[in-house]
């Protein structure tokens, strides 16, 4: 396993636990559940071809990645009912963005 492996899937697995702990205390493990389904949106992943490429940063290629879905995801806070499911695809896109670079 590579150091970029690790530090991705522990930013889309771990970390989502820290943050529903610390954030959600009451519901932390329905925070966390809404955490891993924001990984449903690496289903736009399958229009790609190849479907999986290292080298390729997610970020503004696949449409649900896009910075105009990432607006979305940033305009979504302001309501109280979608808040949660954005937060979590903001931090699934951070999780992302962090990917290219490493």
């Amino acid at each position: 396993m590579t150091t970029s492996f690790i530090i991705h899937y522990g930013l889309h697995f771990i970390a989502p636990i820290l943050i529903s702990k610390i954030f959600f205390k009451s519901n932390w493990l329905f925070a966390y559940f809404i955490f891993v389904c924001s990984m449903l949106v690496d289903l736009d992943h399958l229009l790609a071809t190849p479907i999986f490429d290292k080298n390729r940063c997610s970020i503004n290629f696949h449409p649900l990645h896009t910075y105009i879905a990432i607006a979305f995801y940033v305009f979504g806070l302001l309501f109280k009912k979608l808040r949660i499911i954005c937060l979590a695809l903001l931090f699934h896109m951070l999780t992302d963005y962090i990917d290219c670079y490493l």
